[in-house]
């Protein structure tokens, strides 16, 4: 009995090195064996899900307090997608409105593991999330500072770039968990 790798499963045709050859190819390499470990014990899966729950959870509750609220209003304010919200509801009630979505898309994400449709809603939200602050880049000043005529993203540029990195993290995540929701619909 040979076992599929979680490549195998994904579609990429690759065993572990530990498989039946058969017409499958299989890792010979120590850098495609570790590629392989890596891969069939879906440690991507894990690191970017786990991170992505943690930062939601500390992120959400953060912005759900006085100076949360507060740190966000240059970007929401300067935002064409956001700076109406910002207007209406002042930047606690948006601050916590933020928040809770952030912590909505965390439990999403942890009732994935068992059911991966509600993964999959959790990486749509985030995919929404993150574009919205992604685009904050192009929208909010001062977000570089210029040294010797060259300008360099500040902390408010960086805290706003790691919303790009996680957006291919919430790419991910939804193909994940649709996989995992494929196969169990196909199992039925």
């Amino acid at each position: 009995m040979t076992e599929t790798t979680s490549a195998e499963a994904s579609g990429d045709g690759v065993r572990g090195s530990q498989a039946n050859t058969g017409n499958k190819l299989q890792a010979k390499s120590v850098l495609t064996k570790i590629a392989a470990f890596v891969a069939d014990r879906n440690i991507p899966f894990l690191v970017c899900s786990i991170g992505m729950i943690v930062m939601l959870l500390w992120a959400g509750k953060f912005k759900m307090t006085a100076p949360g609220a507060e740190g966000i209003i240059p970007v929401v304010s300067n935002s064409p997608l956001t700076s109406w919200q910002f207007k209406v509801l002042g930047p606690y009630i948006l601050g916590d409105m933020i928040g809770a979505t952030e912590w909505t898309a965390a439990i999403l994400l942890i009732i994935g593991y068992f059911k991966p449709k509600a993964g999959i809603l959790g990486g749509i939200i985030l995919v929404g999330m993150f574009f919205t602050t992604s685009s904050m880049l192009i929208t909010t000043p001062d977000d570089t500072i210029v040294v010797h005529g060259i300008h360099y993203m500040n902390n408010l540029g960086l805290f706003l770039f790691k919303d790009i990195i996680s957006f291919g993290v919430a790419f991910y995540l939804i193909s994940y968990y649709g996989r995992k929701a494929i196969m169990a619909e196909n199992q039925r």
